[in-house]
């Protein structure tokens, strides 16, 4: 399972990790909804927090996109 990713750490990526990392917060996510419609969820909070680093990863995406932020850090 991914950790909870920080805003520091998200921001040192390269966009290819960005994007590995966005493909795996997304399967996280599905299988923690799966789990939750068939009642097999146990920690409630995981979902919120997958989500939040989703969120993290695209408005990161966006900034460098729009080249706002704060300099780029090529890895």
């Amino acid at each position: 399972m991914a950790k909870d990713l920080a805003a520091d750490a998200v921001r040192e990526m390269s966009d290819e990790k960005l994007a590995d990392e966005l493909k795996k917060a997304k399967g996280e996510l599905f299988n923690l909804r799966f789990q939750s419609a068939t009642g097999q969820l146990e920690n409630n909070s995981r979902l919120r927090a997958v989500r939040k680093d989703i969120a993290r990863i695209y408005t990161i995406m966006r900034e460098r996109e729009l080249n706002i932020g704060g300099p780029k850090v090529a890895k």
